[in-house]
């Protein structure tokens, strides 16, 4: 008698969809640079009381405009220089990363949320629905992002709580658009018509068996426009719109030093190569995932 021998050698190709994504964002070296800009500023942002050398806001005015020093007889020095306040520039900038990747984090979840749930309406009910919601996105989109965004926090109030409101305002229409087209695209699969014939409601069909299928183009739209956000955070607060003084924002930073930009350099330059590092990360993840996510991309 004779047993038949099972193969338990899997093909790689049968792998869960999960572990293929991860395995494909992993191969992407430059997604994989932007994973790790994104975690140094998140653990910098979350370990800032810790690792800041000095307190953020507090002037000196012996220390005012001094250059990079790594050290200063045995002790720590100002390794970024001073500001024209004799304000830490390294502990800003830390600090800074912390209201930065806040006001990205609340914005583009606001514009998650609203675009995501406009969206599901209008291409789920379509007709008259998706006529009124999406013209209203056409409106909004018919601005440029940042002058509405200006127009918007000159109506609320300089603030960073306005400028966080603004910013998700803004981007509404980027979530609304591709949640809509996704959903337009599932409505007419096999599985949405047979949720139909048993008898579930909208809602269920809606967010628990469309949405999850529309959550690749989400998350690589979330990531690119957390980049846009920090951008435009930074520009707000640079026009005076957003962070005010004496909060640490890197919009803001630069603002103040931009009439020392001969005089001291670093006051101005270092600010400006931390939102070019968080905006990079953010791109570089986010392309990467594109290209995890989307199965045309795929080698």
């Amino acid at each position: 008698m004779t047993t038949a021998t099972v193969n338990t050698h899997r093909d790689p190709r049968d792998r869960h969809p999960l572990l293929e994504q991860l395995s494909q964002l992993w191969r992407n070296k430059t997604a994989v640079l932007g994973l790790v800009i994104i975690t140094i500023f998140i653990s910098a942002a979350l370990s800032a009381p810790w690792i800041s050398p000095h307190n953020p806001i507090e002037t000196s005015l012996y220390d005012q405009l001094k250059p990079p020093v790594w050290h200063d007889k045995g002790t720590w020095a100002h390794i970024l220089g001073t500001d024209e306040l004799g304000r830490d520039l390294l502990s800003r900038i830390i600090y800074g990363a912390r209201v930065s990747l806040i006001v990205a984090v609340i914005s583009v979840g606001l514009a998650f949320t609203l675009g995501t749930l406009l969206g599901c309406i209008s291409g789920y009910y379509k007709g008259l629905i998706d006529g009124i919601i999406m013209r209203v996105m056409d409106m909004i989109l018919a601005f440029p992002y940042l002058l509405l965004a200006i127009v918007v926090v000159a109506y609320l109030g300089p603030s960073l709580q306005n400028a966080m409101m603004a910013i998700g305002i803004t981007y509404v229409p980027r979530f609304a658009r591709i949640v809509r087209g996704s959903v337009l695209e599932e409505c007419e699969k096999d599985y949405v018509i047979a949720a139909r014939a048993v008898g579930a409601n909208d809602g269920r069909i809606i967010f628990l068996s469309i949405l999850p299928n529309c959550l690749g183009p989400l998350i690589v739209q979330t990531t690119l426009s957390m980049a846009s956000a920090v951008l435009d955070a930074a520009a707000l607060s640079f026009l005076g719109l957003g962070a005010q003084p004496p909060t640490p924002e890197w919009g803001a930073m630069i603002a103040r030093s931009r009439s020392l930009i001969l005089r001291a350099s670093w006051v101005m330059t270092f600010p400006g190569v931390a939102i070019l590092l968080a905006v990079l990360g953010f791109n570089l993840l986010g392309d990467g995932l594109r290209d995890a996510l989307d199965p045309r991309l795929r080698d």
